[in-house]
């Protein structure tokens, strides 16, 4: 049987090479660009060698595999790859959870929850799209809160009684808002859109209810669905198979009393930008009040591909009736720019003072056929553990590791400037963050003062390589800070 704490960390590091290797060649879990600071993280989620039984759900949101000992029921935890790793995020899904609540006369009624657990990456319109393939015949004969896309061959069932969908796959979307109040459920209804946990905890969740038959009536002959897809609303997530968990415990209204599903059984999807695109959908831009030359974008950070396609800013098509319409396919129709992203974030290092130092951030919708709601940008700099203010948006500091405040989430102020418009003159927004200086680490020298990643939506953005960042003047002497 294993030992317990770092000596069992080293004995598996030693010996279990494939691992580490794996960590190091795979550019999935961590690729060339990575920092000393982020190996310092996966130390420290490594260092991390007990858990409970209790907390099992901690080592798969980890993305650590775990052995149970009947012994001891301890577990350890070896890395185990996965494109899907954050290291901003590291504990980020979305988990769903399936409660059986009631047994009917051919099956069983259950309440499906959906949570975001993802710190910056939400569901945006037009939501978001599940599917599973059932274990035997099942079928769904009834759904509140959602609905799915087709009912499929149901012409076995006589009689006016027929089911809401008899596919062997079947595919659910959420209801949009103003439905009959019969047809809702809590947490339902709102068009598939879901916030992230780290915007608000009480929006991150969707739900609704499905009535299933032909499946058994109890826990020994209900078979769980199997190869569950998540669109969100494109592609990216990866889901795993669903397991059984102890059963979701409720209170009562009057919080006197607990009862709990009959049978509760959860999936996990976690998402992976490569899935998406090989190509980033955003790029960074820098400039600086110390030096004039402005750092753009690095040519086709997003891919040139649709170069043909774009659209110059002051061209006449721009003024057709419908240009702005997004279309079924989310094709973009974006701004003829040299880097081709649908979104570029400016870096502008504005004042130095004494004590603090000012920085400018601008964020530049380039597509035409897209606004975006609920949007975040998250940003990675060693001084945002001394944020002192921040202008005209909303600021959460992230901080996985304990040990680490380095990272931040900012995002738009609700009914102010939470929606970013499309491309034109209202498709940005911009805002000012203050940062106390630490003296024994403040520098405008070697791009100190730029940020190490830069996210949008959850998107890594493409910045632009070391050597192009706004320098010193070599002959600058220096000033006195106002």
């Amino acid at each position: 049987m294993p030992k317990s704490g770092d000596e069992t960390v080293m004995k598996m590091m030693n010996e279990d090479e494939t691992v580490m290797q794996t960590m190091n060649e795979d550019e999935t879990v961590m690729n060339e660009n990575e920092t000393e600071m982020e190996m310092e993280m996966k130390k420290e989620i490594l260092k991390k060698t007990l858990c409970t039984d209790g907390v099992h759900s901690w080592c798969s949101r980890a993305g650590f595999a775990w052995t149970n000992y009947k012994a001891s029921h301890d577990c350890w935890l070896h890395p185990r790859p996965r494109v899907a790793f954050d290291p901003l995020d590291p504990f980020g899904n979305i988990t769903i959870k399936w409660d059986v609540i009631s047994w009917t006369a051919d099956g069983y009624v259950a309440t499906v929850t959906m949570n975001n657990f993802q710190m910056y990456r939400h569901i945006m319109s037009p939501g978001w799209t599940l599917g599973w393939n059932w274990a035997k015949k099942e079928v769904i004969w009834s759904m509140v809160g959602a609905q799915t896309t087709e009912q499929g061959d149901c012409s076995k069932f006589k009689g006016g009684n027929q089911p809401h969908c008899c596919k062997r796959n079947p595919v659910v979307v959420d209801l949009l808002p103003g439905v009959p109040y019969n047809q809702q459920i809590s947490n339902c209804c709102k068009g598939g859109v879901v916030s992230s946990w780290g915007q608000d905890p009480s929006a991150a969740v969707s739900a609704f209810q499905v009535s299933v038959g032909l499946s058994g009536t109890t826990n020994k002959t209900v078979k769980l669905p199997k190869n569950f897809t998540l669109l969100a609303p494109g592609p990216g997530y990866t889901c795993g198979p669903a397991t059984i968990v102890p059963s979701t415990v409720y209170l009562t209204p009057d919080r006197r009393r607990k009862t709990q599903a009959l049978m509760t059984w959860n999936v996990t999807c976690t998402y992976s930008q490569f899935l998406v695109s090989r190509h980033p959908r955003c790029c960074v831009s820098f400039s600086s009040f110390y030096n004039q030359t402005i750092t753009p974008c690095p040519s086709c950070s997003c891919g040139c591909q649709n170069k043909d396609k774009c659209i110059k800013s002051d061209s006449k098509k721009l003024s057709m009736v419908g240009i702005n319409t997004p279309r079924k396919d989310n094709e973009p129709l974006l701004q003829c720019t040299h880097h081709m992203c649908p979104i570029r974030v400016h870096w502008h290092v504005k004042q130095n003072y004494k004590d603090y130092w000012r920085v400018k951030m601008a964020v530049t919708n380039f597509n035409y056929r897209l606004n975006y709601t609920q949007w975040t940008l998250v940003a990675q700099h060693p001084n945002l553990n001394n944020v002192t203010q921040v202008f005209s948006f909303d600021y959460k500091p992230l901080v996985p590791y304990e040990s680490i405040n380095d990272t931040g989430m900012f995002y738009g102020m609700k009914f102010y400037n939470d929606l970013l418009m499309e491309a034109g003159p209202t498709g940005n927004v911009q805002s000012e963050v203050l940062m106390q200086k630490d003296k024994n680490t403040f520098t405008f020298k070697q791009g100190w003062a730029f940020p190490r990643k830069v996210y949008f939506n959850g998107e890594e953005c493409k910045l632009p390589p070391p050597e192009e960042y706004p320098s010193l003047p070599n002959s600058a002497t220096p000033r006195n800070p106002s």
